[in-house]
């Protein structure tokens, strides 16, 4: 009997470059809107009236932040770590090994590093919701992707008719939920000036708010509607896989019908959602239960208008520069994102800068900026040395129990 193959992480060259250009492009991306997050209020991510000025070029950098960002860039990092879980099994299974065993481990191990982030530096975190939803869509893995799209559009649709069951009910609330609702959406200036002066504070200090936040964010927002979102949009990463989309493997003309129709239709859902909001003022309820949800699938279409401009510039032959940086940022995704966050909340919180509350808009796009330079050139420089970022070797390195290959010299070298 022939021992079994051993099991180990992708090589640089069985890479699919098509989908670390995405990722890095997504990466980058998601800082747009987490920029918000690192230096304002909560309220003001979801409610941008709530906290700071929202006039003039501050209001031209919202509204077009939003149009571009929200929602959307996450999209496309949630369908790739679908596409890179039905990757992982496939490359387990390669190598005559037990995927599910791997799978869990390697959940588990990022349940721990999200778990680590959300509560030691910025609530914010994503890692834990994936690691809960990758745990859920293993089950889907060998569903043919017509199937993982019709049960994509399931998962997708459950936090509308939770936000309209909210919208209709709303007017037989207790008083009591009637200010909890205002309270969040709209907090008075006490209560901002609470969170402000904890962020702004030293690192235990900063625990008053982020503890509370990471509770709010991985048990009522993640079942009203993170848990759903990310696993429809994981299913429908594994289907565009399985359907050869995001390997840049499908006509030019297919890529740019899917780069129009998406940006078109997109920009059109999310900007009639911000006239909306901004023409009623950007009342709770409405906004709340009924408006986001333009923006909902507006940013569904967008982001895969963003995907088929990125497989365009893939199959092209033009900007490999562009392409390259893209790539390595991509590669090192895990590492990058909480780079991000170590900057972000270096420069805003008060073991740091703090600046918490200060910057404006204006100034939170020359900081974010700064960080795509930093990460990018981190990146670039990284890889040189190294065939892992060092959080995804380390996570390699605990997924199969086994210390993983690290400088590219020593790996030459067959050590």
């Amino acid at each position: 009997m022939e021992p079994k193959k051993p099991i180990t992480p992708v090589t640089v060259s069985q890479r699919i470059i098509s989908l670390d250009v995405l990722r890095g492009f997504a990466l980058l991306g998601i800082l747009i809107m987490n920029i918000q997050h690192f230096s304002m209020p909560g309220s003001a991510y979801i409610n941008p009236d709530a906290y700071g000025d929202l006039t003039g070029i501050n209001k031209v950098i919202w509204i077009v932040s939003h149009l571009l960002a929200s929602e959307k860039f996450m999209s496309i990092f949630s369908m790739l770590f679908g596409a890179g879980v039905f990757l992982f099994i496939k490359n387990a299974v390669s190598r005559e090994r037990r995927a599910g065993p791997l799978h869990y481990r390697r959940m588990f191990w990022l349940l721990v590093f999200g778990m680590l982030h959300a509560y030691l530096l910025w609530a914010g975190d994503i890692l834990v919701a994936y690691s809960l939803c990758g745990m859920l869509v293993f089950v889907f893995r060998k569903q043919q992707p017509q199937n993982l799209l019709w049960i994509s559009l399931a998962f997708l649709l459950v936090p509308l008719l939770i936000y309209l069951g909210g919208y209709f009910s709303n007017p037989y609330w207790s008083p009591e939920d009637h200010r909890s609702l205002a309270q969040g959406w709209n907090p008075g200036p006490e209560i901002l000036q609470k969170e402000i002066s904890a962020l702004q504070g030293d690192w235990l200090m900063q625990m008053e708010s982020r503890v509370p936040a990471s509770i709010f964010m991985q048990t009522s927002l993640f079942f009203m509607d993170v848990f759903w979102r990310v696993t429809s949009m994981m299913l429908l990463g594994m289907a565009l896989f399985k359907w050869k989309i995001i390997t840049a493997e499908r006509s030019r003309g297919f890529y740019l019908r899917m780069m129009i129709i998406g940006l078109a239709l997109g920009y059109l859902l999310s900007g009639w959602g911000v006239v909306l909001n901004f023409s009623t003022g950007w009342e709770a309820r409405t906004s709340m239960f009924l408006f986001k949800h333009f923006n909902y699938f507006g940013s569904l279409a967008v982001a895969l208008g963003y995907i088929g401009m990125i497989m365009l510039l893939v199959q092209s032959s033009f900007m490999n520069h562009l392409k390259n940086a893209l790539a390595a940022t991509g590669r090192m995704a895990f590492s990058n994102y909480i780079l991000m966050s170590l900057i972000g909340t270096f420069i805003f919180y008060g073991h740091g800068l703090g600046l918490f509350g200060k910057a404006e808009r204006t100034y939170q796009v020359l900081i974010m900026i700064a960080i795509w330079l930093i990460v990018v050139a981190f990146s670039m420089l990284w890889l040189k040395h190294f065939r892992f970022g060092p959080l995804e070797w380390l996570w390699r390195s605990l997924t199969y129990w086994k210390r993983q290959p690290f400088r590219i010299g020593l790996l030459k070298k067959g050590h």
